[in-house]
């Protein structure tokens, strides 16, 4: 079988939370600014058809690519890094192939065969991992294989790579596993022993690494380096050091240095140039050398795990290297936020974000921040549930309409300003039902979106059930809380502002899913640069009340 079309596997070994992710994306990251055209996929072993349903504490954020697939958190690396938009190909999970499978079976085209984990799961994992090279977008396809090698739940997939390396010829498929190098300070030395039975129970599956990538807190001596080459059977220069990083936008450089892209692309017959990285250092030399700093507040209910808000907390170092400032984000917890501790915990910010989530825990303490912020003309951006708690609240305290709520909190309550879309009334199940991907948002002139945009059309991401009551529109306007986005197929609100607000933007969709590095978000970048503004003119009216 031949084929144009490269691929790479990543695997991970001895540990879980290695940086698989961050792996596969910078390695990416080092082929694309080669020429190469490359992009990567993840193939996570649980159950679930997607993370649509889980809850962030089980797994992180659920990021949303342009075509509505409710997907994996590294996906949101990969776009960070490559600057290019994934799809629901880039991600599959045993859920999605054994329901594939299942389908298949019941329509007959097994012909009656008994349906099996090989060839059957086998081929239909075969065949997801290739459709983006099939599709002749890519020289360069890379696969991250979720868990653990050894992981009763990852030999499926372990085993495809086994049959795809045969089929493909060792030219076009490698395989790059990532292990951890644990230093143990009682001996004062960093031990093999883990990665060799690592690597041995990939060999039990009849998979070779050829090239490893040691995850380690210390720089790695030849002599060790020698040893694991030795008794993984692999070549000393496809031994990588992966030391410790202060950020990961480091891992590109860090591994250009160790000469990964050189190893990689010698292994699959590519010819190999010299990276040109000139708009990533640029970016990391901002993000490294801020001019100022200021302090966000992200009210949110899942803030134990930064893995839930990890796209907001990206942009944010995007928008701050745009804008030569240090964000600090300070979490706030909003389940435990009230009228008598807001201002302990909100003023002395310069800038709040009021995070998305699902769910009446909570609801009251966003509420809250969004009333102390909008009273003390604090900049505000509220993404999703907070555009919506921003509505809510200016509703009670504003328009006097004291029981306003959404009907996702209380479904009898008399002013229903945020509302389930018509379409979604008689759902019950909550697999697929919300309003996915991408979806075209028209900005009135002159609003602030408009001038942050640049542009009166955009196009943002989604993934919400409930929506702005346009019954409540005219009321909520004319006490001066503008709709200033609206979706032109259904008139749908899409963004609320406060005119007479130093910065005040609510709006529906997840702006955070589309900044990257290249292309740090417009609104981000504007919140950043409000939030600056703000606490330079509070510094002066300190200095003046001196």
């Amino acid at each position: 079988m031949t084929t144009n079309t490269k691929y790479i596997f990543v695997t991970g070994g001895v540990s879980s939370s290695l940086g698989k992710g961050i792996i596969a994306a910078s390695l990416a990251k080092l082929l694309q600014a080669q020429g190469y055209r490359t992009t990567i996929q993840k193939l996570d072993p649980y159950i679930n058809v997607d993370p649509g349903t889980l809850n962030p504490y089980e797994h992180g954020e659920c990021y949303v690519t342009d075509d509505g697939a409710e997907t994996d958190l590294d996906l949101g690396h990969y776009e960070r890094f490559l600057n290019v938009p994934t799809s629901q190909s880039n991600n599959v999970t045993t859920g999605r192939i054994y329901q594939s499978v299942i389908e298949k079976e019941r329509r007959g085209e097994f012909l009656g065969k008994t349906v099996q984990v090989i060839p059957h799961i086998t081929d239909e994992i075969k065949e997801r991992i290739q459709i983006l090279g099939k599709s002749g977008d890519y020289d360069i396809v890379i696969t991250e294989i979720g868990g653990t090698v050894g992981d009763i739940e990852s030999l499926p997939y372990i085993e495809a790579v086994r049959q795809l390396r045969w089929d493909l010829g060792q030219d076009n498929a490698i395989v790059i596993h990532l292990t951890l190098i644990p230093f143990l300070s009682a001996a004062g030395e960093l031990k093999t022993k883990p990665t060799q039975h690592s690597v041995k129970t990939l060999m039990e599956s009849g998979v070779q690494a050829d090239i490893l990538v040691c995850r380690t807190e210390h720089e790695l001596p030849e002599d060790l380096r020698r040893k694991l080459a030795l008794f993984c059977n692999v070549r000393e220069e496809a031994v990588i050091q992966s030391i410790d990083a202060s950020t990961i936008y480091d891992v590109p450089n860090l591994m250009l240095e160790q000469g990964l892209d050189k190893v990689v692309l010698k292994k699959l017959n590519l010819e190999s140039d010299t990276p040109d990285l000139t708009q990533w250092n640029q970016f990391l030399n901002r993000h490294k050398n801020p001019k100022g700093e200021v302090t966000i507040g992200l009210i949110g209910k899942y803030v134990e795990l930064q893995d839930s808000y990890k796209s907001i907390l990206e942009a944010f170092i995007h928008a701050g290297a745009e804008n030569e400032v240090k964000v600090n984000v300070e979490s706030v917890h909003s389940e435990f936020l009230t009228p008598k501790n807001a201002a302990g915990k909100l003023q002395h910010l310069d800038g709040v974000l009021v995070a998305p989530g699902f769910g009446e825990r909570g609801i009251e303490g966003k509420i809250e921040a969004v009333r102390y912020v909008r009273e003390h003309n604090i900049p505000f951006l509220g993404i999703c549930l907070g555009m919506q708690m921003a509505v809510i609240e200016y509703s009670r305290n504003v328009l006097g309409l004291k029981d306003a709520n959404s009907t996702e909190m209380d479904e009898h309550t008399q002013y229903p300003v945020i509302d389930l879309m018509e379409s979604q009334k008689d759902i019950t199940d909550k697999g697929g039902t919300m309003r996915l991907g991408a979806w075209d948002c028209e900005l009135i002139n002159g609003s602030i979106v408009q001038q942050v945009y640049g542009s009166n059309a955009v196009k943002e991401r989604h993934r919400h059930r409930y929506e702005f009551n346009n019954a409540f529109k005219t009321q909520i306007e004319d006490a001066g809380m503008k709709a200033t986005g609206f979706n032109p197929e259904t008139g749908l609100v899409e963004i609320v502002e406060i005119p007479s607000h130093s910065w005040f933007v609510g709006v529906q969709y997840h702006p955070e899913y589309k900044s990257t590095v290249a292309n740090p978000h417009p609104l981000f970048v504007a919140f950043v640069k409000a939030a600056l503004n703000f606490k330079k003119d509070e510094k002066s009216v300190s200095m003046t009340q001196k």
